[in-house]
């Protein structure tokens, strides 16, 4: 009697056994009782393809993040189009591309077609001049009269009795856009080269004595001068510090809120306020997006 209630225990245990590890009906037995793991804040698993599209001044900024970006979220691919601010936010708004790059603030009209922009970092705008020229800087207003065409000379600013080339990026371009804004002449300047490209307008400037042009901060190598702007040059302590007054937020553009987009652009945006995607921005010499002192978080 003894012995079969042994052999009985024996299967019972046996059977309980057998259906916490299988479970009833096709369940998970006991590893459904598991709390299902929380999602990872950065999905390496995710798929998919993200068009970049816009502002040629981004060239670096964008090149450099869809680079680390690829090799942290090897399932993703990141294509980058530089077609000019304006037209890269027209791409996002048509649907043929998943974010633009702006190196201008939204207009009106983008903003009530749903365009939402994400300031990603902040640039300043380097006057550049030939290697040449003896004038070390200019005044602001200085500036605005050699783009409007009141000096024409640089005898008039100092330096050399050497006819002025202004150089400037075509009609449309968000640096273009900023810097006229900045300076209060829009549709006012004279200029005797309009290019289509940031690195165009440091060839011309660098080929052509006499030459004065603009272009985004990490754009200029040694083949031209960087000219001061009333006393202070584009560092990074100046442009976060507010002292060099020709800077401008470069945004990241988006059909609708983040949380819209796909599970991809999620995650490059998600990348962006890393601290790796922080350093990217800084390693190609612009200056990241102070905190939002109110929400403590960084402004995207």
């Amino acid at each position: 009697m003894k012995k079969t209630a042994g052999i009985g225990s024996g299967i019972l245990i046996g059977f309980i056994l057998w259906m916490m590890i299988y479970g009833i009906g096709g369940g998970r037995g006991i590893f459904s009782m598991q709390k299902e793991k929380e999602p990872d804040t950065e999905d390496i698993s995710a798929e998919g393809v993200i068009v970049m599209a816009g502002s040629t001044a981004m060239e670096n900024l964008s090149g450099a993040l869809a680079e680390g970006f690829m090799a942290a979220y090897p399932n993703i691919s990141v294509t980058v189009e530089f077609t000019g601010s304006s037209a890269g936010i027209e791409s996002v708004l048509a649907g043929r591309a998943d974010i633009g790059n702006s190196s201008r603030r939204l207009r009106q009209e983008e903003l009530d077609a749903g365009a939402v922009e994400h300031v990603t970092a902040i640039d300043g705008i380097a006057v550049i001049t030939h290697p040449s020229n003896a004038v070390e800087g200019l005044t602001m207003v200085q500036l605005r009269d050699i783009y409007t065409g009141r000096i024409r000379n640089w005898q008039e600013a100092g330096g050399a009795d050497e006819a002025i080339v202004v150089v400037g990026r075509e009609a449309g371009s968000g640096t273009r856009s900023v810097f006229e804004e900045i300076l209060d002449m829009q549709d006012l300047c004279t200029y005797a080269n309009e290019m289509d490209s940031s690195g165009a307008v440091m060839a011309r400037v660098a080929a052509t004595p006499g030459a004065i042009g603009y272009v985004s901060i990490d754009i200029p190598d040694d083949t031209v001068r960087i000219l001061a702007l009333d006393g202070r040059l584009p560092t990074r302590e100046e442009i976060q510090g507010g002292g060099y007054r020709l800077s401008r937020p470069l945004i990241m553009v988006t059909d609708g809120a983040v949380s819209r987009q796909s599970a991809a652009v999620r995650e490059f945006f998600s990348y962006i306020r890393s601290d790796e995607g922080r350093q990217l921005i800084e390693s190609v010499g612009l200056v990241t997006p102070p905190y939002d002192e109110c929400a403590g978080k960084r402004v995207l």
